[in-house]
């Protein structure tokens, strides 16, 4: 059971609960020290953040009209949010980043996805591939970069780092963002130091983030002390944070040492990174619908995926334009993480992966119709149309049949919202303007 499903079955326990006492307060401050020391937060500021908790929910009695899950929840959300830091907002101007970290933290997938993330700030970016002790790290870097469309620099024989980003800082002169990438070691040890105190002065940047797993534990306070005693650290990068991940010895060495979170990870997607804000991150934890995020996430799917939504007729549902919506779909990420957008975040797991998997099994019957079956679903009806789509797509008649089902379904359920005026207006605030 990961962070946020812990903490999130705690605060069901007080949903019969009417009235907000110390005994109630001690027994949920007592799991809730339980789940956040397990998943590495320090002790002390366990203790500090469950007796402000206390302090605050013993200070007003129960506000009228609000329950007493909804209450803690609020003040738990309040004091996360102030124990994790404020919101980054990056700067958007022409930089140089470097990357640096041990080995295994994802610095090298961090590297593409954050001159990605840049990129689709109207930014243009390109990576310098500056590992040269992983055997494999040029061609990962190389790949990664032809996945997220930005530049990439590199040599791959080459073992002088100066040489290196002197040629890949002319190379790329042109672009508003360079990220270099660095080596690893499984600890800072001095010939590593030695190494990126080295890249640091050629490379001369103006960030420098340090990349740590999410699951790394306690070792990540004194981990960052020392980087950041080799080159000044300018802040973090937080992979592995899209599940089971215990993030909580990085979000409180980060706080301790004054250093903020800038971004996280949340997948394996070269899209599947995020400026790191606290509201939204302690809302995903504790099953807050996040329409925003959800909204551009979609955005980002719609333009991954080269759809023209303006050739897309809402008022008319046929298999192109499902198919259309499918391929969408598949560009935004795991279910699990697109369902946590919607607060439901805590769907049994076999549901979750069925749903993807009859996803993925319905975009490969779409794709073995014609155009014309495509645009007209009655056409499909056809018994030898079928087992012709079954064949072609290696499925059996039966899960076409089910195709067919589930799309007369949807059919039906845009009706309803077509023409249900009381739905569109609870729903149109969520919708961008």
């Amino acid at each position: 059971m990961d962070f946020g499903e812990n903490l999130r079955k705690i605060f069901s326990k007080l949903s019969n609960t009417t009235i907000i006492d110390l005994k109630t307060i001690k027994e949920f401050n007592k799991e809730l020290q339980k789940i956040l020391l397990s998943n590495d937060v320090d002790v002390k500021l366990v203790f500090e953040l469950t007796n402000k908790i206390e302090k605050e929910a013993l200070k007003t009695d129960l506000p009228p009209g609000v329950t007493s899950k909804d209450y803690i929840v609020s003040i738990v959300y309040k004091e996360l949010v102030n124990l994790v830091g404020a919101a980054y907002e990056p700067e958007l101007k022409k930089k140089k980043i470097l990357l640096i970290g041990l080995y295994g933290s994802g610095k090298t997938t961090s590297a593409a996805k954050l001159a990605k993330f840049y990129q689709n700030k109207n930014l243009s970016s390109g990576v310098i591939c500056c590992d040269v002790s992983r055997p494999a790290a040029y061609e990962q870097l190389e790949t990664l970069a032809g996945q997220a469309g930005v530049a990439f620099y590199g040599e791959k024989k080459e073992k002088n780092l100066k040489k290196i980003i002197e040629n890949g800082l002319e190379k790329l002169k042109d672009k508003k963002i360079i990220v270099c990438d660095t080596s690893g070691r499984n600890a800072l040890d001095s010939e590593l130091s030695k190494e990126l105190k080295l890249v640091n002065s050629v490379f001369k940047p103006d960030e420098t983030i340090l990349v740590i797993n999410a699951d790394i534990g306690h070792v990540v306070e004194k981990q960052a002390i020392e980087f950041n005693n080799a080159v000044n650290v300018s802040g973090l990068i937080i992979t592995k944070m899209d599940g089971s991940s215990k993030a909580g010895g990085a979000l409180s060495a980060a706080h301790h040492i004054n250093t903020k979170v800038m971004f996280i990870g949340t997948g394996e997607k070269i899209n599947n990174i995020e400026q790191f804000d606290p509201e939204k991150y302690i809302g995903n934890l504790l099953g807050i619908p996040n329409i925003g995020s959800l909204m551009e996430n979609i955005q980002n799917a719609i333009n991954e995926a080269n759809i023209d939504v303006s050739k897309l007729n809402p008022e008319k549902l046929d298999f192109e334009t499902f198919y259309t919506q499918l391929k969408a779909m598949n560009k935004m990420g795991p279910l699990k993480q697109v369902f946590g957008m919607m607060g439901a975040i805590d769907l049994p797991k076999d549901v979750i992966e069925k749903g993807e998997e009859k996803l993925k099994k319905y975009s490969v019957i779409i794709s073995s119709m014609t155009i014309q079956e495509r645009k007209n679903e009655k056409l499909v009806h056809n018994i030898s149309r079928i087992a012709r789509i079954a064949r072609g797509s290696g499925t059996s008649e039966k899960e076409v049949h089910e195709l067919l089902a589930d799309f007369n379904k949807m059919k039906k359920m845009m009706n309803m919202f077509k023409n249900d005026r009381a739905l569109k207006n609870k729903l149109g605030k969520f919708m961008p303007h």
